[in-house]
């Protein structure tokens, strides 16, 4: 017999072992407990001298494995908390980012109390911006665009789990036409990292998340961001507003950008690791 716990500490220091943060090993550990089993931290400490059936350290030590053999966990039991949720994540789909929490909180700052809100999400990969901004602003009409059809699939998965009314559509950004003045919101996490970059990417990151979802030519750093500011110049409505997640590299570029196509109030900011991370703009 070996308790709920005692098989716990085994997972964690095998976790250890492959994890370089201790802090990583421990969080990946009660992802999997509670993903696969439902053990959450609680249940571990109230209930954790009961037996773990064979059947289930057979299910949550095939988890590990994959952990093992270098998929991120996320993808391994196929579930990512954001904004206070848990999505369904494929690797056809980003693994949502605190970084990008951060953009999701300064939308909400901006526009909390308002309502009939349009907004529109340009890449939305797994839907996590899309799908928390129609839970955390009410009565908005939330659109969510992106090229890969197996992404939307996994959107569209969320928001029925989730319960948010989302319109997801099949669209390339470097070739779609906007509908003029849709739009109060838009806001993207985009492609941003550039080839050179990838070398200082850990394997499990290059190894597992589309390529698609995360680099851009070294040549054209910003091409996203060409297509997303022509669009939004377009799409969006008197005082409306472009929110968008960047490459820290490039804050100057961004801001001229941006100020380059005719938007006022331009700002690039710092995440909260003081790395430059999100611009935004209005629509004069």
């Amino acid at each position: 017999m070996i308790s709920i716990r005692d098989f716990y500490s085994q997972v964690k220091r095998r976790l250890e072992a492959l994890l370089p943060d201790g802090d990583e090993a421990e969080a990946a550990a009660r992802i999997i407990f509670e993903d696969v089993a439902g053990y959450t931290k609680v249940f571990i400490f109230a209930n954790g001298d009961r037996e773990i059936t064979a059947s289930m350290q057979e299910r949550i030590g095939a988890v590990v494995d994959k952990v093992a053999a270098g998929m991120p966990v996320q993808y391994a039991v196929g579930k990512a908390f954001f904004m206070g949720n848990n999505f369904t994540v494929t690797p056809a789909v980003l693994i949502p980012r605190p970084e990008t929490a951060g953009l999701v909180d300064m939308v909400v700052d901006d526009w909390q109390g308002r309502s009939d809100l349009h907004v529109l999400d340009i890449g939305t990969g797994s839907g996590c911006i899309a799908i928390s901004l129609a839970r955390a602003l009410p009565f908005a009409d939330v659109d969510g665009m992106d090229v890969s059809d197996d992404a939307l699939a996994v959107a569209r998965r969320n928001a029925v789990a989730l319960k948010a009314q989302v319109d997801f559509e099949q669209s390339d950004i470097l070739r779609a036409v906007p509908r003029a003045e849709a739009y109060d919101i838009i806001v993207s996490n985009p492609p941003y990292v550039t080839e050179q970059e990838a070398k200082d990417m850990t394997a499990d990151v290059l190894d597992h998340e589309p390529h698609l979802a995360l680099f851009v030519p070294d040549g054209d750093p910003l091409v996203f961001y060409k297509a997303i500011a022509s669009y939004a110049r377009k799409a969006l409505k008197q005082g409306g507003k472009l929110y968008l997640e960047i490459n820290q590299h490039f804050p100057k570029e961004m801001s001229e950008l941006l100020s380059g196509c005719g938007f006022t109030d331009v700002a690039v900011l710092r995440d909260y690791k003081g790395n430059y991370r999100y611009a935004t703009a209005k629509q004069p």
